[in-house]
């Protein structure tokens, strides 16, 4: 899906650098972002001797009871797919 978003200002200066560099320090701040939550994720896996994978698979299977631990792991797995996700995004924006 293809978006567009215009921005008008009465400023002199170009725009167009300073929007550059936004964008390049927001993707550096969700790099950041990501690789946090991928060490989170792994201390995780290493406690439980498994895979984020089949995590997911016996938590939704319930072979898993819901503990403040496993809320905590499915709380960072889902912070870690909207963080690549906004990563994704951002990084395939082009200015004109």
């Amino acid at each position: 899906m293809l978006q567009e978003v215009v921005i008008k200002t009465n400023a002199n200066e170009s725009l167009k650098p300073l929007l550059e560099v936004a964008i390049q320090n927001q993707l550096k701040a969700l790099q950041h972002g990501i690789q946090r939550t991928k060490e989170r994720v792994a201390e995780f896996e290493k406690r439980a001797g498994m895979s984020s994978s089949d995590f997911e698979k016996k938590l939704q299977s319930e072979e898993i009871n819901e503990t403040v631990e496993t809320i905590d792991w499915n709380m960072e797995l889902a912070a870690l797919r909207l963080l690549e996700g906004q990563y994704q995004s951002l990084s395939e924006a082009k200015i004109d």
